[in-house]
């Protein structure tokens, strides 16, 4: 699977087309069309040759969190705005990189010891931080940068553990991993991977995309937040790393049809495949966009746990995402009978 390689991509929501390019270049031997959509998403059809198939849709993300510049301070800092969920709290002193150059820079924040007592008893805000590339002055900075630019979290990926990864953008480069490891396949449906842009900001993409294609059945590839450290309860628990990926039954965004739900389990089940009931409603994803599509579409959604997620050092387990794919397999290669 091609997740180090999507790793390594920058994406941030509406700065997509570094992914796009990569995933073009992968998708056009393996699909029996391709096109790019006017809000930048990618579909890549796979026709069956049975007559009267039923549609799929595979909606995936290429986009991530991240920021933008706002204005250049007269000191040379840079004032910024989340593009996304992004957590003030995983932001201070994370290393980060800005504009098209991917300039060098840190976020930074006020010294502990200059803070009043008061501020200490406050988490930060985002109007709190700040990005510096080492600027001099503002005059400085605008050789190097300027407003508009996009910022994403810099780090190194790693793999760790018992078959762990950490990077920034495991949501969801896990799940365009999938979609393109499932265009390998042939089907008795019309299968559509739909690499979709501006998931973090509103499902935009998979609102277009989803009704250009009116698939009779929808499924979002996720990566979903797992929660199963310490610290948190039982019921918050939402799922566990290293038991495969999660089948949801709602989220903040859709409900899943009971009937894909309950097959989605079923086909788990008699694969012998590891997977989990997602046992939180936390999170939105493509699949809220999906079923509002034309005249509604049957949606769920397989995620793979992501400890730490929308910070610059997610975690996931490798072989949930390959167990994500057994499962988006099977599921597929049983849809024709739907």
């Amino acid at each position: 699977m091609l997740l180090k390689e999507l790793l390594k991509l920058r994406g941030v929501s509406g700065n997509e087309g570094e992914v796009r390019a990569f995933i073009l270049e992968k998708a056009r031997p393996l699909a029996d069309r391709v096109l790019v959509d006017a809000l930048g998403s990618v579909l890549a059809w796979k026709d069956s040759k049975k007559k009267n198939a039923k549609t799929v849709m595979l909606a995936a993300h290429m986009d991530e969190v991240g920021f933008i510049v706002q204005y250049v301070r007269e000191d040379g800092l840079l004032r910024y705005l989340p593009v996304g969920s992004v957590d003030p709290a995983v932001c201070v002193s994370k290393r980060v990189l800005v504009g098209p150059d991917l300039v060098p820079g840190v976020l930074g924040s006020k010294a502990v010891h200059l803070q009043e007592p008061e501020e200490r008893t406050h988490p930060f805000t985002h109007d709190n931080l700040f990005i510096d590339i080492g600027a001099k002055d503002k005059k400085d900075a605008l050789t190097k940068v300027k407003p508009g630019d996009f910022v994403s979290f810099d780090g190194p990926i790693v793999e760790f553990g018992d078959g762990f990864i950490k990077s920034r953008a495991l949501d969801d480069r896990v799940g365009c991993s999938v979609l393109l490891e499932l265009l390998k396949g042939e089907y008795d449906v019309n299968l559509c991977c739909a690499f979709t842009v501006q998931e973090e900001i509103g499902l935009n993409g998979a609102l277009v995309s989803s009704r250009r294609v009116d698939p009779d059945f929808g499924i979002a590839f996720e990566g979903t937040t797992a929660n199963d450290t310490p610290g948190a309860r039982v019921h918050e628990e939402i799922c566990t790393l290293g038991k495969g990926p999660t089948v949801s039954f709602m989220d903040n965004s859709s409900l899943a049809n009971p009937a894909l739900f309950a097959h989605l389990c079923h086909v788990a089940e008699e694969k012998g495949l590891p997977w989990q009931i997602k046992r939180g409603v936390a999170g939105g994803n493509d699949a809220g966009a999906m079923q509002r599509a034309n005249k509604g579409v049957a949606t769920a959604v397989i995620s793979v746990p992501c400890r730490y997620i929308h910070s610059p050092a997610s975690v996931c387990c490798l072989k949930d995402v390959e167990a994500a794919a057994a499962l988006g397999r099977a599921f597929l290669e049983s849809a024709g009978s739907l």
